[in-house]
């Protein structure tokens, strides 16, 4: 069923007409939701600045490679960022909940996991945002929130909200869902502060507060789960290598690979996959590249064959002198 949404939701052809029958009730509800939402975050207060990263549609954009881009500015600029996240995927027994390199990823979830261990800040999970903003910020030293995919959780108050696009899928067919990929309509972006496009240059199809910010995504480096070893990805050019992706969006992953001219068996999983040694059966000793988001959650069954691929945002010195601004403007808040 998902892959079969994900074609409609990616095709120029207009959606049935009982799925866009079903995304007005779905607009319906997400708009009460958020005027619910709001109120209550008008009743919350929090000490501290909070920045929201999130994004308008369903499955991955680039937002956490931004927020790890993001919280290492942060740092440099002279911040102490925690980060808070749903941890989707996960099943803490306890929560609100401190993840740390020795969490599970089955306890917090993979994303939270990745976080923790790229940037070694606080990272808090809980389904309530603001329980674990407020968590975060009693464990201190931290000065600044930073919401991994909060866009739409409402209750959290927020002093900046950045969305992520991808910029080669863009806004989909521009319906909301499940006709579309869409949780919000694209006006929502006029109401963020900042916008920042994925990959290939996208056009915005409404008017922004600010221009795009260009970010793209680049892993020159393989590191293999059982030993320290580490090699450069264009190592593994004229091999043929398992490409295996369980994230929002596997083709980002494939592509990148075979611009490096690695030929790929690719194997696409759902987004936050909870692998098992049996996913890996391929029947061959060939080198099994993937995502470090998948990386984490295989700690208990790697063998020689396993490679991680980490992933950084780049962002340009104008881009970045734009967020500086806009987080700048945060300090009487801290």
């Amino acid at each position: 069923m998902r892959e079969v949404l994900q074609k409609i939701w990616y095709s120029a052809e207009r959606p049935a007409l009982g799925l866009r029958g079903l995304s007005w009730l779905f607009i319906a509800a997400a708009a009460l939701r958020r005027r619910w939402l709001q109120g209550r975050a008008r009743q919350t207060q929090l000490p501290l600045p909070v920045v929201v990263v999130g994004n308008l549609t369903v499955g991955g954009s680039g937002k956490t490679p931004f927020v790890i881009w993001l919280v290492e500015r942060l740092r440099e600029w002279g911040w102490r960022p925690g980060i808070v996240s749903r941890g989707y995927g996960g099943r803490a027994q306890r929560v609100p909940l401190l993840v740390t390199r020795d969490t599970s990823a089955a306890e917090c979830g993979d994303e939270p996991l990745l976080m923790a261990r790229r940037l070694g800040c606080p990272v808090m999970v809980c389904l309530n945002r603001v329980e674990a903003a407020r968590a975060l910020i009693r464990q201190g030293d931290v000065d600044i929130v930073v919401s991994d995919d909060g866009l739409q959780h409402y209750r959290l108050p927020r002093d900046l909200e950045i969305a992520v696009v991808d910029g080669v899928r863009g806004l989909g067919n521009g319906h909301r869902l499940p006709a579309g990929p869409l949780r919000e309509a694209p006006e929502r972006l006029t109401t963020v502060d900042l916008v920042v496009v994925n990959g290939p240059a996208w056009k915005s199809p409404v008017a922004l507060r600010r221009p795009l910010l260009a970010m793209r995504v680049s892993g020159p480096m393989a590191h293999s789960l059982q030993t320290a070893q580490v090699r450069a990805l264009g190592d593994f050019a004229g091999q043929t290598v398992h490409a295996v992706a369980g994230i929002g969006n596997p083709a980002r992953f494939f592509s990148m690979l075979s611009q490096l001219e690695i030929s790929l068996v690719m194997h696409p999983f759902p987004d936050h996959h909870q692998f098992r040694a049996t996913d890996f059966g391929f029947g061959d000793e060939r080198p099994v590249l993937m995502t470090e988001k998948d990386a984490v959650k295989c700690q208990s069954f790697i063998d020689a064959r396993m490679w991680s691929v980490p992933v950084s945002a780049q962002i340009d010195p104008e881009g970045t002198a734009c967020v500086r601004e806009l987080i700048g403007a945060l300090k009487k808040r801290a």
